[in-house]
């Protein structure tokens, strides 16, 4: 019934990127999915990660994909590439930004919420 009201959309994954802590926890709960042609939905980030190879990731599960429901990024890592992450305003796949262990989240930061905000006039 979701499906249906989302008019039969192939979008029914998670894709996530951020630390490798997030992605496990994620993968635990069965986010996890890799395509046949061995494409991931999920990119961990450390400190050896380049900034293109996340925003490569970002486009990917952005725009490449049309199996991909919502994208859950860690705050910290969406920082990186916060110019194309406040660009974003696609319905589909949805983006969240999420806290990770070591960097709680900060509302101001965040470019749903700055837009929820502006269009109630905050």
């Amino acid at each position: 019934m979701a499906n249906a009201r989302l008019g039969d959309s192939k979008r029914t994954l998670i894709a996530t990127i951020g630390d490798e802590d997030s992605i496990t926890g994620l993968l635990l709960a069965g986010t996890g999915h890799v395509t046949s042609a061995s494409k991931k939905n999920f990119m961990v980030v450390d400190s050896k990660t380049s900034v293109a190879e996340i925003q490569k990731a970002f486009d990917e599960f952005t725009t490449e994909r049309d199996d991909i429901a919502i994208v859950l990024i860690n705050q910290h890592v969406a920082d990186k590439i916060r110019p194309s992450v406040d660009k974003y305003e696609a319905a589909f796949p949805a983006l969240l930004e999420i806290p990770s262990k070591d960097h709680p989240y900060d509302p101001e930061k965040d470019s749903v919420l700055k837009r929820v905000k502006k269009l109630f006039g905050e």
